[in-house]
């Protein structure tokens, strides 16, 4: 049954001229009933870049298909996976995309079947906009990272750095010769993590942090994000940064 379900959604997506990039089986509608995932796309001639990217639900009692565009519908290495994000009876779907950006950064997206309708409950753009922060390099080999949005500073320590790179910035004496200001990047990585081992996933989002310029990693804001009936509201957040050498 299943193959003869994607033979026939196979046919579709060819006279279309798109692909099926990925698939997972899981019960989406939570009737009890296992459901296909696909993302399809048209693939890019020698190149790994996918474009038209669609979610497709293929229902496992009608048969029927659904899809579901998807905002940022471009880009590298989409991923698909299932799992209980918000306690409800079913499963969830987490779509991540790599944008190929020199950030690393990633579009993702969270789709729910609520009250029978499948629900659009998160994705990177709203994230980005909400999750703001100031980075200011400060006296005595220090950065200052405030988060607006939760209220929350965080110092970093610079004395791990390399002399060369330290004596760009400050004098002999730790002082700064320049205001600098760095930033934090847009989402760069989003995880479902089960951290109460209760069988729910919470998600547990990257941000990088940049100095200088966008090479110059500081470290990563992380950011613990749980439903709570209504959004995944921001639980923890951290901040990681790189050791150095003993």
């Amino acid at each position: 049954m299943q193959l003869s379900l994607q033979s026939v959604l196979s046919r579709e997506m060819n006279m279309n001229r798109t692909t099926i990039v990925t698939e997972k089986r899981g019960d989406i509608d939570g009737d009890g009933i296992m459901d296909n995932v696909f993302l399809t796309a048209n693939k890019t001639s020698d190149s790994p870049f996918w474009r038209n990217l669609t979610l497709v639900i293929q229902n496992g009692r009608t048969n029927q298909n659904e899809q579901i565009p998807i905002k940022n519908n471009s880009g590298y290495n989409p991923t698909l996976i299932l799992g209980d994000f918000t306690a409800k009876k079913g499963d969830d779907i987490l779509v991540v995309i790599d944008t190929g950006g020199s950030g690393g950064t990633i579009y993702a997206y969270v789709f729910s079947y609520i009250n029978g309708q499948l629900m659009h409950i998160f994705n990177s753009d709203s994230f980005n906009e909400t999750y703001k922060y100031d980075v200011t390099y400060e006296n005595q080999y220090k950065v200052m990272v405030n988060s607006y949005y939760l209220k929350e500073k965080y110092i970093l320590d610079l004395t791990n750095k390399d002399k060369g790179y330290l004596s760009e910035i400050y004098n002999k004496y730790g002082v700064l010769k320049a205001p600098i200001e760095g930033w934090v990047n847009p989402l760069s990585g989003l995880y479902p993590v089960d951290f109460n081992r209760d069988g729910i996933f919470e998600l547990e989002a990257y941000q990088r942090i940049a100095g200088r310029y966008n090479a110059d990693s500081l470290g990563f804001v992380q950011t613990v994000l749980k439903w709570n009936g209504r959004e995944f509201g921001p639980d923890r957040q951290n901040v990681a940064i790189f050791g150095g050498e003993i």
